[in-house]
Order: C-alpha cells, then structure tokens, then sequence
C-alpha cells in the first residue's frame, strides 16, 4: 500500500499462480492508484515492490492481466517491461429460456456436440 498526503495512494496485490508452462509465478491480481496520484512514480513503486516480493521468494517470473481495450495500462506495463504473452477471448452466451440463476454452473470441461 502505498501513502501519499496521509490517505491510501493506492495498492498492489501479488500472489503466486500457476503458469501455463507449469512454473510457478508471480502474479499481480489487482494495481490500483488514485486518481490524484497518477503520474506521480506510485504504480511504478507498487510493481517494483511487488517484484521485490517475487525476488525475495526466488520466484522468476511475474505475470498479470489487464484488458485489451486499456491502452493506458498496457502502455504503463510495456514500459515497465512487460510484454503480451496470450490472449485470452471470450463472447457472453445467452442462455435463454432454460437458464437456471439459482444454479451455478458445474466447471465441466465436456461439451457434447451431437
């Protein structure tokens, strides 16, 4: 967390996470910055303590996520070194008439298409 002006600045989580290579990594969940300290080195000082954490646990690799259409992140993460390595797509399926909100859905990985 970081403190700027005697309020909450912003914050960084990491954690560990699987790596589709079956390593494990760093991964930051969540950088978030106030609005009134952006530009100001705080998101930069998060990442850098978070890659301090990673370093500190001989972790090798750190990973996140951010959105395609947020420019602005993939811009601040590029110059931070950090480069594209998946894309992930996805498109919202209407379940129509047979949905069932009280039920979640059930994981499995079978799909029977006949």
């Amino acid at each position: 967390m970081a403190i700027g002006d005697g309020s909450v600045a912003g914050f960084v989580t990491v954690t560990t996470r699987r790596h589709f290579t079956g390593q494990v990594d760093a991964y930051i969940g969540e950088l978030v910055v106030s609005t009134e300290a952006e530009g100001t080195g705080i998101g930069r000082a998060l990442v850098n303590a978070a890659e301090a954490w990673a370093r500190d646990r001989g972790l090798q690799r750190m990973t996140l996520e951010t959105g395609a259409a947020n420019t602005r992140a993939r811009g601040f993460y590029r110059a931070l070194g950090y480069a594209a390595e998946e894309i992930r797509l996805s498109k919202p399926i209407s379940t129509g008439d047979q949905a069932m909100p009280d039920r979640p859905p059930t994981g499995e990985n079978t799909v029977n298409a006949s």
